[in-house]
């Protein structure tokens, strides 16, 4: 049986260009909760196409729970309550605000077993083809609803020293530290990704949907890699955030990243 992304993505390449135009739109909050979708004529015109094509882009939203469609009134904008607010971090203290929302939020562990690293992986991680690694997917859940995609790597001869039991209910950072890893510093790269078919039915977006992507590389202090991350998060519910300053004079004058600045979880309901 097809998820509720599968059912909510419109046929047709014109409805499916509204239809993601549009709940971009609303979860931007462009459309703010409570208020009318302009009329279907008036889209149709906007987006320069039928208002069959408007409708078919409506029902997808429709199943999506974003609108509902009132008789003679319209498309009204669907208040998300049950759905927190994205979750902020502070790009210059990313690493312990990501510990801090391990531990506040949940996990399911959706895989866990041990094979050869992926090459990419293995260099990324300073050592040579053949690591035996312990490979896990987990998606993190804040309210019951997933926000994160998590594929990590860690040598098997640290990861021999905790369970899967243990990843399930624990912070990968906290384990690390319990097996004697004292954990030093970390390189980390943010992008962005598309949603494959994996990704998209665990997060519960449509395939093919824009993700924040994030790779770091953990090392100890001799230098030696300890965990790779990959990690794909929904825009809508995370996000990066940093704070800058104005510093400097004359043609020297630029902008400087603020280090050290809070930020916390922002878990105040829309």
């Amino acid at each position: 049986m097809p998820d509720q992304a599968e059912r909510a993505l419109p046929e047709g390449g014109k409805a499916r260009r509204v239809f993601l135009l549009l709940r971009d739109e609303i979860i931007g909050g462009a459309h703010a909760p409570g208020t009318l979708l302009p009329a279907e004529q008036r889209l149709a015109e906007s987006f320069g196409v039928s208002r069959v094509t408007i409708r078919r882009a409506l029902c997808g939203l429709v199943a999506e729970g974003l609108i509902e469609k009132r008789v003679g009134a319209g498309a009204l904008v669907r208040s998300r309550a049950d759905r927190s607010a994205p979750i902020g971090a502070d790009i210059t203290t990313l690493i312990p605000q990501l510990v801090e929302i391990g531990e506040s939020t949940t996990a399911r562990l959706l895989a866990f077993s041990y094979q050869e690293a992926p090459a990419a992986v293995a260099a990324a991680m300073g050592y040579g083809d053949g690591l035996s690694v312990q490979k896990a997917v987990r998606v993190r859940m804040v309210r019951g609803e997933a926000f994160s995609y998590l594929t990590t790597y860690v040598p098997e001869v640290i990861a021999r020293n905790y369970t899967e039991s243990d990843l399930a209910t624990t912070p990968l950072f906290r384990l690390l530290e319990r097996s004697g890893i004292k954990i030093e510093a970390a390189r980390q790269t943010v992008s962005a990704t598309l949603a494959s078919p994996d990704v998209a039915d665990a997060l519960g977006v449509l395939v093919g949907s824009a993700l924040l992507s994030v790779c770091r590389v953990v090392r100890d202090g001799a230098g030696a890699g300890v965990e790779y991350l990959e990690a794909h998060y929904r825009p809508d519910m995370f996000r990066i955030e940093m704070t800058l300053n104005r510093v400097g004079s004359g043609a020297e004058r630029h902008w400087e990243p603020v280090i050290g600045t809070a930020c916390g979880l922002q878990e105040a309901a829309e």
